[in-house]
């Protein structure tokens, strides 16, 4: 059976530890809690004594250069050995190099190049951590000339190659194809779907010209409607969540949304 979660944000800890929320599992950003004591991981320990967890990083950068930060993966490897996590997932993106971190998700090119230092740093940070990771597809704002494939082939390579898992960002696949033009249901139907393990749902925002993925409002119909054309693709179990970063409403409006999503299965996968 599918399960069904949300993010654990600080406006819902008290509920989550000392209420019966109705949730499957939760997800937390993964370096909130990557430092040794003190609250965030406390809280996080008694969480896990109620839920299963997943741990999303924003931060591991798949896509430097420069490869990966051993020190952060040391970290997060005593995380991941003290909460024994659902899964642990990062995005297909990068943020560093030598001296710099953008603290943002940054957009690569889908070349060649790029595809064997991606391959490299997810089989290092499998290596490390001991399991397989999930990538996430990420949400852009631009392409680039130098792209030798789409981004759904490249993540297909990337899943081949390093036996790496997906977590697959319906709101992203949407606010992609309407920035750059392209059809999202072919998207779905050229990746591997049999790889995919969870799934992010949330809103976006309209800017000047283009969707921005902001997390900061209900999962909005376009949304909605490209998750129930996945879900009725996929002929296994995956962890269904709904992500929310910002004006974070009461849960009940989340536990709302999650409701949507059980309603939107087909009766063949949700029996």
């Amino acid at each position: 059976m599918h399960s069904f979660g949300l993010g654990l944000r600080k406006p819902h800890y008290t509920q989550f530890l000392e209420t019966g929320v109705p949730v499957d599992f939760v997800e937390v950003i993964s370096e909130n809690f990557m430092i040794e004591g003190g609250r965030p991981r406390d809280i996080l320990r008694r969480v896990r004594e109620r839920h299963p967890v997943a741990l999303h990083g924003v931060s591991m950068s798949i896509g430097s250069a420069h490869g990966l930060d051993r020190a952060y993966l040391a970290r997060l490897r005593a995380l991941v050995d003290e909460i024994e996590p659902l899964f642990v997932s990062d995005h297909l993106s990068w943020s560093r190099t030598p001296g710099f971190n953008s603290h943002d998700l940054l957009p690569l090119p889908y070349t060649r190049q790029a595809l064997d230092i991606v391959c490299s740093n997810i089989a290092q940070a499998q290596d490390a951590l001991g399991r397989t990771m999930l990538i996430e597809n990420p949400s852009s704002y631009l392409t680039f000339a130098e792209s030798e494939m789409p981004e759904w082939e490249f993540l297909r390579a990337v899943s081949d190659r390093t036996g790496c898992e997906l977590l697959l960002d319906v709101n992203n696949i949407h606010v992609s194809a309407v920035n750059h033009g392209f059809d999202a249901h072919h998207y779905i139907a050229a990746l591997p779907l049999d790889r995919v393990r969870q799934i992010h749902l949330a809103g976006h925002s309209q800017g000047e010209t283009l969707l921005i993925d902001t997390h900061d409002r209900p999962v909005p119909q376009q949304v909605w409607s490209l998750f129930a054309h996945v879900m009725g693709r996929l002929s296994h179990p995956v962890a269904i969540m709904i992500e929310r970063d910002d004006a974070i409403p009461p849960l009940p409006d989340l536990l709302a949304e999650l409701d949507i999503a059980r309603a939107l299965l087909p009766q063949r996968i949700a029996a």
